[in-house]
């Protein structure tokens, strides 16, 4: 029959392996530290390695910034002031397209009441005949008159009148259709009657 241990050989035994592999772990790590310091030992110190020699275009490059700024400094000359000569050059602030050059000479001459005007926004209030020739009278928005003769000028689009008759004031403007020839349109303002009892 086999004796039983006891728990403390067990722990004596388990000690002594436990020593025992300590011991060979560092048995071993220092023969190893003793290689590596004989196999790296006797050799001096690694040499740096050795400098490149610039090549002649380096050497040149280097030199030639400290040239320029040196050159630069003492030679500063004064330049020319710019001068602008506009012959033979289109006026920059004038249009390219003139779409009509009669209204821009008009446009020189100060515009009248009335031709702030549209046609459609004055009102024929009365007619006065005469041998020299008839008189109209128009108001605006507001009742203010004016008085219209052949010829006056009247509207936004340049119109003149060119008849009075006894029921109506012929005008005509003349415009520019898309293809630049001028055309005549006649515009008719008709009397207002003023009938019994107010106005018609």
């Amino acid at each position: 029959m086999r004796e039983k241990r006891s728990p403390q050989r067990k722990r004596k035994g388990f000690q002594r392996l436990q020593r025992n592999n300590a011991m060979h772990c560092l048995l071993s790590l220092s023969i190893a530290f003793l290689l590596l310091v004989a196999g790296c030992g006797g050799s001096s110190p690694p040499s740096p390695p050795p400098q490149k020699a610039k090549s002649p275009l380096v050497e040149k490059k280097e030199e030639e910034p400290v040239k320029v700024a040196e050159k630069k400094e003492p030679e500063k000359k004064e330049e020319a002031e710019y001068a602008y000569n506009p012959a033979g050059k289109p006026d920059p602030f004038k249009p390219f397209i003139q779409l009509t050059p009669g209204k821009e000479l008009s446009r020189t001459v100060p515009l009248t009441p009335l031709q702030k005007y549209e046609i459609s926004q004055l009102k024929l209030v009365a007619i006065i005949t005469s041998p020299e020739g008839n008189i109209a009278l128009v108001e605006d928005a507001t009742g203010k008159g004016y008085f219209l003769k052949k010829g006056t000028g009247i509207g936004r689009n340049d119109g003149r009148v060119k008849k009075i008759l006894k029921d109506r004031v012929i005008v005509e403007e003349v415009y520019e259709d898309i293809f630049g020839q001028k055309k005549t349109h006649e515009i008719s303002l008709f009397l207002h009657r003023v009938e019994e009892g107010g106005e018609s």
